[in-house]
């Protein structure tokens, strides 16, 4: 879903689809968090944020923070304005924060949480949502019963699963804006060299193999037949996921009919409704873990696909379009990147990620959650509910560097200009496989993520005998992440 894999890609829910780390919160380490959070990020030059860091402190006005620049701010003049003459008894305050990825962007909100100058309007992706949700955040149930026709237009353009990912422990504390899926990209001038056509919408793990081993023939040398990357979006996820498995057990908590009920009467998989996801336990040393983790050490030792750990989404974009990379697992986001990277709509396409024993796909998505200490949370709500209607929303997404949750804006039109031919691949990732999921991101998602990218590096690098150790050590190192409590 992020500023780290796309050069100018406003950060999503996949960016989302980046490493988070970030402190669970307790009366005593907020009294720390303001040296904890600034100090453990990783962009060096930022200063310690405080009060008079967010523009309109002290005032009435509605103050709102976002992952970004100076220059994303001024792009969403247009939504403020077209908010302000709806609302003109609310003023508001778009707080852009710069960070490498949304791991530094949380530190920075919690340093504002500390110092007692929190926003009242984050724009939060998945990685994040459950600890906004556990500790920070005001769930939005009473609002949607009380506004349920204002809201239904929106409910009934976005696909459940998308809300679901926004539900805990039975209340919604989210409207999902942007989301991504972590589909393949296909390079198709080295397909083409090596005499491919674009795989089939069911193709298997077996025929993704056998699509590398052709690239590679084609392409012996300065040439990398499968690239990703070592964190949840794109990185072992969507491999665990394609396998039914995961590295922490997935349930469901109980609640959330209220919603269900209401806005998705009709959903086919509404029987599979919950009242939001939960990650309570370790499985990294389930069969099908290590299994998957022992294919994608094979695919290195082969030479198929890159070490992981070689690279982040920013070099990414520049060898894909130099015809160096053959396939990678990225979203709707990069149509926008790889047009302004200028490969043209005919130099790539997308298909839905390879099946193995299903054909699940990993997704991230990101909305604004509402903060408990917000002065007004009438009038933020009022900004939540603007931001999720069809006006505000091709305002705020007017080309496809993500892809919107409202599935009336992912059309032909939308991709015209950029392409890929199959754009419709994007939205159908949830249409066809309704049971795909959200990135496994507990509370304790800063913690989790460190110990899977920890042993992964581990896991792909050696014989199958590492991967087990690793997994062994990454199943140790999860039920420490999970035991840290609030």
């Amino acid at each position: 879903m992020t500023s780290e894999e796309t050069p100018g890609h406003r950060p999503p829910s996949h960016s989302l689809r980046s490493s988070s780390t970030l402190s669970q919160l307790t009366r005593r380490s907020m009294l720390g968090l303001a040296g904890i959070a600034v100090a453990g990020a990783t962009v060096g030059a930022w200063p310690r944020l405080t009060g008079t860091d967010i523009p309109g402190r002290g005032s009435k006005a509605l103050n709102i923070a976002i992952l970004g620049t100076a220059a994303d701010a001024a792009g969403r003049q247009g939504l403020i304005q077209a908010f302000t003459a709806a609302h003109p008894d609310i003023p508001v305050q778009l707080q852009a924060i710069q960070g490498a990825d949304w791991k530094d962007f949380f530190s920075k909100i919690l340093t504002m949480v500390a110092a007692g100058t929190p926003p009242d309007v984050v724009y939060v992706a998945t990685e994040g949502a459950q600890l906004f949700a556990d500790k920070l955040a005001e769930p939005l149930d009473a609002y949607i019963r009380r506004d349920g026709d204002e809201v239904s237009d929106y409910f009934g353009d976005v696909h459940p699963s998308l809300l679901e990912a926004f539900m805990y422990q039975g209340s919604l504390y989210q409207l999902p804006l942007d989301w991504n899926a972590a589909n393949m990209y296909l390079n198709t001038t080295t397909f083409a060299q090596a005499g491919l056509d674009r795989p089939k919408d069911d193709w298997t793990k077996d025929d993704f193999s056998a699509t590398l081993k052709a690239l590679r023939k084609a392409r012996p040398t300065d040439f990398t037949p499968y690239y990703w990357t070592n964190r949840l979006f794109g990185g072992v996820v969507p491999w665990l996921y394609a396998n039914d498995t995961s590295f922490l057990s997935e349930t469901k908590a109980p609640g959330g009919d209220w919603l269900w009920d209401r806005f998705y009467p009709n959903d086919p998989a509404r029987a599979t409704r919950g009242g939001g996801y939960q990650w309570l336990t370790p499985n990294a040393e389930d069969g099908r873990v290590v299994e998957t983790f022992d294919y994608l050490r094979e695919l290195v030792a082969e030479g198929l696909g890159v070490r992981p750990e070689s690279g982040g989404g920013n070099a990414l974009v520049g060898l894909f379009g130099n015809n160096r990379i053959g396939t990678t697992p990225a979203g709707g986001y990069w149509a926008q990147g790889l047009h302004e990277a200028g490969m043209t709509a005919d130099q790539f396409d997308v298909q839905f990620f390879p099946r193995w024993r299903t054909q699940r796909h990993q997704f991230g998505a990101a909305g604004y959650a509402i903060m408990r200490t917000a002065k007004d949370k009438d009038a933020a709500w009022e900004w939540v509910k603007f931001c999720s209607t069809r006006e505000a929303m091709q305002l705020a997404i007017p080309k496809p560097n993500t892809t919107p949750t409202r599935r009336s804006m992912v059309n032909e039109s939308f991709y015209a200009a950029t392409g890929p031919r199959h754009w419709k691949v994007f939205y159908d990732t949830l249409d066809r496989f309704p049971t795909s999921g959200p990135i496994p991101a507990p509370p304790q998602q800063a913690a989790v993520e460190t110990a899977l990218m920890k042993n992964v590096s581990t896991a792909v690098s050696g014989s199958s005998a590492d991967v087990r150790t690793a997994m062994g050590n990454l199943q140790r190192d999860l039920e420490l992440a999970l035991r840290r409590n609030s």
